[in-house]
């Protein structure tokens, strides 16, 4: 999401971009935040840092995915706050909504119910930062506003397996399974629950969108105290896993068999965003699912394929 923010911002004509590398500057260490904000006194803050991943992920660092997120965020909107931060974006996540939310999901389903729970303790730490956004407002009179993107893919995507969000994990399975002659790609879960899929460089477009607004726009979706600052980012569209795992194996060119297996977790049910309130102000997406698939996948072929290429080969020789 980061990198796509970049391509957006650079591609719409801004030059004065202060961007870091995790490398550069360590977001969980308030005093480094500090001293960034202020050597650089940004204007405009937009929030993608997060640690983030898939369900097993989730599961195996549950303690990273709550305390690195809430010391990040704590830390970035605090010192935006001092810095005198005109507006500040939040990228908050859909998993944030209760599991069972009524569909599509409403900003204002925000807790109304129980979380999921394999990634409750991101979903809390998400929800902190989108409390923070309008706790800062009501008390300080910040501008800071919460995105809620749903399920992103794109280059750059991560694609370690251990880590990887679905759409990242089936091109890396699917492109493996192609190149080592495969005869089929084992699948998480049951492939019934119904996700939503947006492009990250659609994604980053209508953060920068949002971000853009005429004050008489931004200003009531973040000066009133009564309502949480929040606006869904999806493209108002779902389908089930195995409906997605099929189009990604046509896109990729694999051609034989998908198994899933229903005794590993299948996640929330479902989890399309209402995008109403985002249309509203005049944003739609622009890249359709088959495209941004067919861009990810290149993107998998051209950068990471070739570092996989030779444990693939072994793998087939000691076969």
């Amino acid at each position: 999401m980061g990198s796509a923010l970049v391509r957006q911002l650079r591609a719409a004509g801004h030059t004065n971009l202060a961007v870091r590398s995790h490398g550069e500057l360590d977001l969980t260490e308030r005093q480094e935040v500090r001293k960034f904000f202020a050597r650089e006194r940004p204007e405009y803050v937009f929030l993608a840092a997060a640690r983030v991943g898939g369900i097993l992920a989730n599961a195996t660092y549950p303690a990273d995915f709550i305390g690195r997120n809430l010391l990040i965020q704590t830390n970035v909107i605090h010192e935006a706050h001092c810095a005198g931060v005109k507006r500040l974006l939040f990228l908050g996540s859909s998993c944030t909504y209760p599991r069972d939310a009524v569909q599509p999901i409403k900003e204002e389903c925000l807790l109304s119910g129980p979380l999921e729970p394999t990634n409750r303790p991101y979903a809390v730490a998400k929800i902190s930062g989108i409390e923070m956004c309008w706790s800062y407002n009501r008390q300080y009179g910040t501008r800071f506003l919460a995105a809620m993107p749903t399920n992103l893919f794109g280059p750059g995507d991560r694609y370690d397996l251990h880590d990887a969000h679905v759409v990242a994990a089936l091109i890396r399975k699917m492109h493996e399974a192609k190149e080592a002659g495969a005869a089929e790609v084992v699948i998480w879960g049951s492939g019934t629950p119904r996700r939503e899929f947006l492009y990250s460089d659609d994604a980053a477009h209508a953060c920068v969108f949002l971000m853009n607004l005429p004050e008489e726009r931004w200003k009531p979706l973040v000066a009133d105290g009564s309502v949480r600052p929040l606006v869904n980012i999806g493209c108002g569209q779902d389908m089930t896993i195995r409906e997605f795992a099929e189009l990604v194996a046509e896109v990729v060119g694999f051609q034989h068999r998908l198994i899933f297996d229903p005794s590993k977790p299948d996640g929330t049910p479902r989890k399309l965003l209402d995008i109403t309130r985002l249309r509203a102000l005049g944003w739609q997406p622009k890249i359709s699912l088959r495209e941004g698939l067919e861009r990810a996948s290149r993107d998998f072929s051209e950068n990471f394929m070739r570092t996989i290429r030779p444990a693939l080969a072994a793998t087939r020789g000691a076969e």
